[in-house]
């Protein structure tokens, strides 16, 4: 008896251990007990055109490659397409460059000149300055082309410009265009003046507003669409589009898109703030907060101020030198619309200055003259924005036409 007792508390010990194991299972698992799902835990990473390799390597076979791109045209493991493309036995001929550069380091607007690839050695030609569109003899060595380069949303951001340029020799050369597409930071947000064709200029080259709402390849898809290359020609394009990824996402940069836009938070404010480049106001150029703050020495003093001083990306940069007040963004919520508040305040604070607040850029910017003729008239912002409205409703409905993401 006592032999079967000591059995049967054996077996006992052993189920009661067992049982408190299993909780013990449970316990450290604590999501396959309640209502949550485990999306959070296994999120499937945004994957860029670049990183979509399969769909893309099989095009560039037994071609010679240009590659249009810069600092921005990295795979996930941070190698440059470049380099991968070289590693992966592909013909690349030379490298194409937008503005500030294929290392991404020129200042807003400087002249960038052709040179060499000190790693590949490879020819960069500059698509920026006096050859903003690629000449037949930079093409006569090319029978595809692949554009990587990461955009911000805003019509004039350059990058764009560039795309056009790019798809329109391509186009006259009958050459191939291939665009690896990338998550636009700022893609859940359509705002601003469309451009009206009489202030088309490098930094506004199409109708469309200052926030489109749109990756790149769905731009490039659009310009094509739209026939808005010269004479109504069209591209043979070749979109290679991001996996995982929806429009509404939030997507961080893993490199700065040019030298003054360094984190999140200035890309968000970039399409905002930018206006203030054709006034008399400081967006920070010089500082380490760029397209975070904004200051001028003929605005009120609120408390903050700071000082321009040369820096990579801005080597002479508005009042350089000179003691600027304003307000600090760098904390604000991100905005999910064209801001004008800041714009409007600046100009209701300058207008006692004997200078004028407006430059000629001002209109380059918003596409329109008419801002201008707002804000110098006191037009409330309520106002402003209702004037928009129609542009907007007629672009957003040609946009649909064009999107790849939901």
């Amino acid at each position: 008896m006592i032999y079967k007792l000591a059995i049967k508390n054996t077996f006992l010990f052993l189920l009661s251990t067992m049982i408190s194991f299993g909780n013990c299972k449970k316990s450290i698992h604590p999501s396959k007990n309640n209502n949550q799902t485990n999306s959070e835990h296994n999120k499937v990473p945004i994957k860029t055109g670049a990183d979509n390799y399969e769909a893309y390597l099989p095009l560039l076979k037994d071609k010679k490659i240009g590659v249009v791109t810069n600092q921005t045209g990295i795979l996930s493991n941070k190698t440059h397409l470049v380099d991968f493309l070289i590693g992966q036995k592909l013909a690349v001929q030379k490298i194409f460059a937008p503005e500030h550069g294929f290392r991404g380091t020129a200042d807003a607007g400087e002249h960038v000149i052709d040179g060499k690839d000190t790693k590949t050695q490879l020819p960069i030609i500059s698509l920026y300055g006096d050859n903003k569109k690629p000449k037949n003899e930079q093409l006569k060595d090319i029978n595809i082309m692949v554009f990587d380069i990461q955009d911000v949303g805003a019509r004039f951001y350059t990058y764009i410009s560039t795309l056009h340029y790019v798809m329109e020799a391509c186009a006259e050369n009958n050459i191939p265009l291939v665009v690896l597409d990338r998550p636009n930071p700022n893609g859940t947000i359509v705002d601003g003046p469309v451009l009206e064709p009489e202030h088309k200029s490098f930094v506004g080259m199409h109708p469309i507003p200052v926030l489109h709402g749109m990756t790149i390849g769905e731009y490039a898809k659009m310009i094509n669409g739209e026939k808005w290359l010269t004479q109504g020609i069209q591209c043979n394009l070749e979109i290679i589009p991001c996996k995982n990824y929806s429009r509404n996402m939030a997507y961080d940069l893993p490199v700065k898109p040019s030298p003054n836009l360094p984190n999140a938070q200035a890309i968000n404010l970039y399409a905002s703030l930018c206006l203030f480049e054709g006034t008399i106001v400081s967006v920070g150029r010089g500082t380490n907060k760029q397209f975070q703050i904004y200051g001028s020495p003929y605005l009120e003093n609120h408390g903050y101020s700071f000082v321009p001083q040369p820096n990579l990306g801005a080597k002479d940069p508005l009042w350089k030198g000179r003691k600027c007040f304003g307000e600090d963004l760098s904390k604000t919520k991100k905005n999910k619309q064209l801001e004008l508040k800041w714009l409007i305040k600046a100009h209701r604070e300058a207008s006692t200055v004997m200078i004028p607040f407006f430059n000629d850029f001002f209109t380059k910017l918003a596409g329109t003259k008419k801002l201008q003729e707002q804000i110098n008239s006191g037009v409330s912002e309520t106002e402003i924005r209702k004037s928009w409205e129609s542009g907007l409703t007629d672009f957003k409905t040609m946009r649909k036409k064009y999107l790849i993401y939901n």
